[in-house]
């Protein structure tokens, strides 16, 4: 059986090749200790000038995490989840702490724990093959692996209103939104990954990224940018669809049929994580935050039926409880938030 992600040192590049291409490249827990165990042997070794992050085969670059496996503990006792998630947000903290540049190529789904080890890169270059989201809210999670942190500082309320809709976007609007600093071709990517190991240093790589970068067109969200800014700007889950439903145009609509599939408690929970993570100043405090919540929710009722309804029995029918906005209260998300006891909070 071939190692679920490839390791191996290209002259000053240490490369991590996710290697899982039958599940999307979808993050288990030995991906996670393998990747983390790499980057921290590189961390001091001055013979690692730069860390790679690319993948085999041409559909994904990281569709999640292993949501089956979530799902399962879920059921029983939760330990198996926790110990992902703990493990998994310390990956996500080391690369957004990271000495050396990372380069993440992000060609083909770029979604949930793939969001989680790309944005963190200081270079992420994304294709034609390129789809983002967090779709979480609509299998009862929440957008983790530190969307609390980076989708409050995308440009306006874009950050509010992926993580809420859950709605998938291609190359050029990741790099109007900042979530892509460069657009590649996928058939440039192998000429780009023979410029970096060649190149000689650091200071190198965005001008070799830049030979390959080319123009991916204009970005099909800017038309719907003021409308969006205007919707998801309100403090509630209620008063954004409000606002929504007294804007007359087909994107409105579009948007209001989205949230009214999606789990009531788990968007006023995303709601809330990025309006607490935009005023936080340390990433690793927005990963206690959300290691807090995913411990819990991953054992409450509309994970366990998001998942049923659109990954196991795919009937794209959940039925979630509470099955309204108003019927998720304070106290319920409270309970979600709080501090977890001491010998069980998340530590970097």
């Amino acid at each position: 059986m071939s190692e679920a992600v490839l390791v191996h040192l290209d002259k000053g590049v240490g490369r991590l090749t996710l290697n899982r291409p039958e599940a999307l490249h979808a993050l288990t827990q030995d991906m996670c200790q393998i990747m983390t165990d790499a980057v921290l042997r590189w961390r001091d070794d001055p013979a690692v000038e730069l860390v790679l992050l690319d993948h085999t085969g041409p559909r994904g670059f990281c569709a999640g995490g292993d949501i089956r496996m979530l799902a399962e503990s879920g059921a029983g006792d939760g330990a198996e989840a926790r110990a992902f998630f703990h493990l998994e947000y310390r990956l996500n903290h080391l690369l957004m702490d990271y000495p050396k540049p990372i380069v993440a190529l992000m060609d083909g789904v770029v979604m949930g724990g793939g969001v989680g080890i790309a944005l963190p890169a200081r270079y992420r270059v994304a294709t034609e093959r390129t789809t983002f989201a967090m779709p979480e809210t609509g299998i009862g999670l929440f957008p983790d692996v530190g969307g609390g942190w980076h989708l409050p500082r995308l440009a306006g309320q874009t950050g509010y209103w992926l993580a809420l809709t859950g709605a998938r976007i291609k190359a050029a609007d990741c790099l109007a939104l900042g979530l892509a600093t460069h657009y590649v071709e996928s058939s440039r990517l192998e000429a780009l990954k023979a410029d970096l190991i060649a190149a000689t240093g650091p200071d190198q790589i965005p001008s070799c990224i830049g030979a390959h970068a080319s123009d991916p067109g204009p970005s099909p969200l800017e038309p719907h940018r003021t409308a969006l800014d205007n919707c998801f700007s309100a403090a509630t889950v209620e008063a954004v669809m409000d606002h929504l439903e007294r804007d007359d145009s087909d994107w409105a609509k579009a948007q209001l049929l989205a949230l009214q599939t999606k789990s009531p408690q788990t968007l006023k929970v995303a709601l809330r994580q990025l309006q607490t993570g935009a005023a936080l100043t340390d990433f690793a405090d927005n990963m206690v935050m959300e290691y807090r919540i995913g411990a819990r929710v991953v054992q409450r009722h509309d994970f366990l039926e998001g998942v049923r309804a659109v990954i196991i029995d795919k009937d794209n029918d959940p039925k979630w409880s509470p099955a309204t906005l108003e019927a998720v209260d304070e106290a319920l998300l409270d309970a979600i938030f709080e501090a977890l006891p001491a010998d069980q909070e998340w530590t970097p």
